[in-house]
């Protein structure tokens, strides 16, 4: 049986991989309704960074009265020290009214919405290699040492698990990355029967 509800779609992999990057390309460009679910952290806002654009930057206890009330999708404790998740207010009414959902999230969260939500599509996005993973957690200048170190173990673990994804996309060219990301969307609009007009004309 076909969607009633406009896709969702999971994108995940590695800390630093580039997977926001890919995906808000692919939003400023693709003519397909869709959205990226704004993320909940209690880390603390980064340079450039916008709330309510990149992130709802919430205290402790505004996130542990979310998850108590169960207004979240998913949510973890990310490396031990910051908690991360996906309000349900970012994913379900913008389903229901035809607009897609893209959820940028790490492995941990894509296996709870997968188990929740099984109508959902996975996409893995990895580095070409971890050499270059660490390269591109380094530039980002705001990490220590022993952070970068936990990351990267973090991540031979998370690619270890591509298998368990419906997709996986190298991310060593932004456009093809990109590209390739709205092909899998674009197959998965065709397959939708949301009542919307999905498809552009």
């Amino acid at each position: 049986m076909k969607n009633q509800l406009a896709p969702l779609i999971i994108v995940s992999g590695p800390s630093g991989v580039g997977k926001t990057t890919v995906v808000d390309a692919l939003l400023r460009r693709t003519p397909l309704p869709l959205r990226r679910a704004i993320t909940a952290t209690t880390r603390p806002i980064r340079e450039g960074e916008r709330p309510g654009f990149d992130y709802y930057y919430w205290t402790r206890e505004e996130f542990e009265r979310a998850v108590h009330a169960n207004q979240m999708l998913e949510w973890a404790e990310v490396f031990g020290m910051d908690y991360y998740g996906t309000p349900l207010s970012e994913v379900i009414p913008y389903r229901q009214n035809g607009v897609g959902v893209i959820l940028v999230i790490d492995v941990q969260g894509a296996a709870r919405v997968r188990e929740l939500i099984p109508d959902s599509i996975s996409v893995f996005i990895r580095p070409p290699n971890l050499e270059e993973l660490e390269t591109r957690l380094r530039k980002r200048g705001d990490l220590t040492e022993d952070r970068i170190r936990r990351r990267l173990e973090t991540a031979r673990n998370e690619l270890a698990r591509v298998c368990e994804f419906d997709h996986e996309i190298i991310n060593d060219q932004l456009s093809e990355a990109v590209s390739r990301l709205e092909d899998v969307i674009s197959r998965e609009y065709r397959d939708c029967q949301c009542g919307k007009s999905c498809m552009p004309n």
